[in-house]
């Protein structure tokens, strides 16, 4: 259960980070794809983790 946890959060965070680098390349604007992407993807997985460990409704 604690990998199945901690794998969720790693993965909202890569793909947030990964989607953020992409948006900086095609836009040109880095940084601030990458940070704000990054914080989404955090939020993310942190939401999934907390449905999954049964914290939080899944509504």
């Amino acid at each position: 259960m604690g990998l199945r946890l901690s794998s969720e959060l790693v993965a909202g965070v890569v793909v947030g980070t990964v989607l953020g680098w992409g948006f900086d390349r095609l836009l040109s604007t880095s940084p601030w794809g990458l940070i704000v992407f990054m914080l989404l993807g955090f939020v993310a997985g942190v939401i999934n983790v907390m449905r999954s460990a049964g914290v939080a409704s899944r509504k």
